[in-house]
């Protein structure tokens, strides 16, 4: 018989096995943390490059989380995307992928934190007064005030701030609506903006004509989305949002075995005391349910349903988001999906599972768009010697698009800066 006793001694077998399996798995783990991680489908990736003879059309920087830069003038990622915009030129463009104030956005002016929340934002705004190309603004859930009911108001509130101070800069979509918003880079580039944390937010959020809004319901711009794409097969098409669709990172449950084993460290670095059982509980609640931020949410879990659902009809659609803060690339069902997000911090994201690529740095993004049609991801990473070159050595790059889709003529000359139009 079971006695109270052997109870607990089987109990604290299991805990004490657990515990040494996740010591060990620790111990691994540490070995590759901040390693990059290329799958073996993508191993001979150095090995290939653009074409010399080609020449570029259109580059696009994807930049996201910017929001805790550091404001003495030395950041390393905003000196590096600096000297990325002086080498890219007018035909050219930044998509900040949002989260640009942290913590909690732009507060009201009598708050406390409103002077450096403003010094957060004007360093970044300060690196574009030289720039010509375009420069497109969006926003995380950290500048609707982590999702709190108040929210609305510090989107406002940042928005208005970017344009009176940045007149050149877009903030899309809109006055905090869902999208999607259509901007025309350049022929035949079309760049489609969604508010994916319209979708998570709590609290009042915009929606119908009242407020400016193109929808009236949270399933129309999955519909309009669904008609952009439709007609503009001919185009090459980046779409854009703040929260990524697929993660090996935090937001999409994916947690260090430190979180699980020393789960005090969250609250104290060096609380190093060993819970097993106990540690995974809230791990295993952020997969399982999820916090607002993460995708096991149900709020995000419906809204990542359907913007897939219409993405994977559509081969060769780019997508572009933040939100995790490491560089991760999957290329999935024909589509590519890029997540972005260390622009001011880093944090952890698991090697192998659907990834092509992965990486805990801080860094961003770039896409090259050439003249035969080829479109190329770049790695660009801040190198931890700048006064040489503020450019580290390139850990991954991939063609993602082999030619011209349907009536793009190849020889058109790149448009201008402020070529298109947006819906």
């Amino acid at each position: 018989m079971l006695t109270l006793f052997h109870f607990l001694l089987l109990l604290g077998a299991i805990a004490g096995l657990l515990g040494l399996w996740l010591l060990y798995r620790y111990r691994q783990e540490r070995r590759y943390r901040r390693q990059v991680y290329v799958a073996p489908a993508e191993a001979t990736w150095a090995a290939h490059a653009p074409d010399s003879a080609q020449q570029l059309r259109f580059s696009l920087a994807l930049v996201g989380d910017l929001g805790a830069v550091a404001t003495d003038g030395h950041d390393p990622v905003l000196n590096l995307l600096q000297h990325w915009l002086r080498a890219a030129g007018p035909a050219s463009g930044v998509v900040i992928l949002g989260d640009n104030v942290y913590p909690t956005g732009i507060p009201a002016p009598n708050h406390p934190g409103r002077a450096a929340a403003e010094r957060r934002l004007d360093i970044q705004l300060d690196a574009f007064r030289q720039y010509a190309g375009r420069v497109i603004f969006l926003s995380g859930n950290h500048d609707w005030n982590k999702g709190r009911p108040d929210g609305y108001q510090y989107l406002l509130r940042q928005e208005a701030y970017v344009l009176d101070n940045l007149p050149g800069a877009q903030y899309l979509p809109p006055k905090g609506c869902p999208g999607p918003v259509t901007v025309q880079l350049a022929e035949g580039i079309l760049l489609v903006v969604l508010n994916t944390q319209w979708w998570v937010q709590n609290g009042p959020k915009p929606l119908g004509p009242d407020y400016g809004c193109t929808v009236s319901n949270a399933k129309e711009p999955f519909q309009q989305l669904q008609e952009i794409l439709e007609s503009n097969r001919h185009q090459q098409i980046v779409v854009a949002g703040h929260h990524p669709l697929y993660s090996n990172a935090m937001h999409g449950g994916k947690f260090t075995t430190k979180q699980h084993l020393f789960p005090l460290t969250a609250a104290h670095k060096k609380a190093y005391v060993p819970l097993p059982l106990l540690g995974s509980l809230f791990p295993v609640y952020r997969q399982l349910i999820g916090a607002e931020e993460d995708m096991a949410h149900p709020p995000y879990r419906k809204m990542r349903r359907r913007l897939l659902r219409v993405l994977h009809q559509f081969p060769n659609v780019i997508y572009a988001a933040g939100h995790d803060h490491n560089l991760q690339y999957f290329h999935f069902r024909q589509g590519h999906y890029l997540v972005s997000g260390s622009g001011s911090k880093t944090a952890f994201v698991q090697h192998g599972g659907k990834a092509s690529f992965t990486h805990e740095h801080k860094g961003f993004f770039g896409l090259e768009f050439y003249r035969n049609g080829e479109v190329w991801l770049r790695t660009f990473e801040p190198n931890s010697a700048p006064a040489d070159n503020p450019v580290a050595p390139e850990v991954f790059r991939k063609k993602l698009l082999s030619g011209f889709k349907t009536n793009v003529t190849p020889t058109a000359e790149a448009a201008p800066a402020g070529f298109g139009a947006e819906s």
